[in-house]
């Protein structure tokens, strides 16, 4: 049961059923990692971070009526613990100007999402050169 205490647990949301799909199987091919819950909504986001606390939070940014840029600032005030990656196909000069000061630990094109990447991030606490990170 010890190995269950390193699991690192972790919560997709996009409201695109076929990303989240795709980021299912990125989150299963990284050893060591469980996909532990999925949201649609920034505000299903909120909720289940509150409940479950993951450790990352895969997070897509264009969604309904709570975006993703939102819930991150929302889920890194309540629980500065979680890392939260934003997920979206944005390049990086068309980013709205908020994900850089949401909180978010990272930013990751969905075409470059690789279990590679995530791990590092993991690792690494983040992407250092993201504007806006927590220490």
């Amino acid at each position: 049961m010890e190995q269950a205490a390193d699991v690192v647990q972790v919560l997709v949301v996009d409201d695109q059923a076929p990303f989240r799909a795709a980021a299912r199987a990125v989150v299963a091919r990284v050893q060591g990692f469980e996909l532990v819950a999925e949201a649609t909504s920034g505000e299903e986001a909120v909720e289940v971070v509150d409940r479950i606390r993951p450790a990352v939070v895969l997070m897509d940014i264009n969604m309904g009526a709570m975006d993703g840029l939102e819930a991150t600032r929302i889920i890194t005030t309540a629980h500065p613990e979680t890392l939260v990656i934003l997920v979206s196909t944005y390049t990086a000069d068309d980013m709205p100007p908020a994900a850089r000061s949401c909180g978010a630990a990272a930013y990751v094109n969905k075409d470059e999402l690789s279990p590679r990447v995530v791990r590092h991030l993991w690792e690494a606490g983040g992407d250092p050169a993201w504007p806006g990170r927590r220490a």
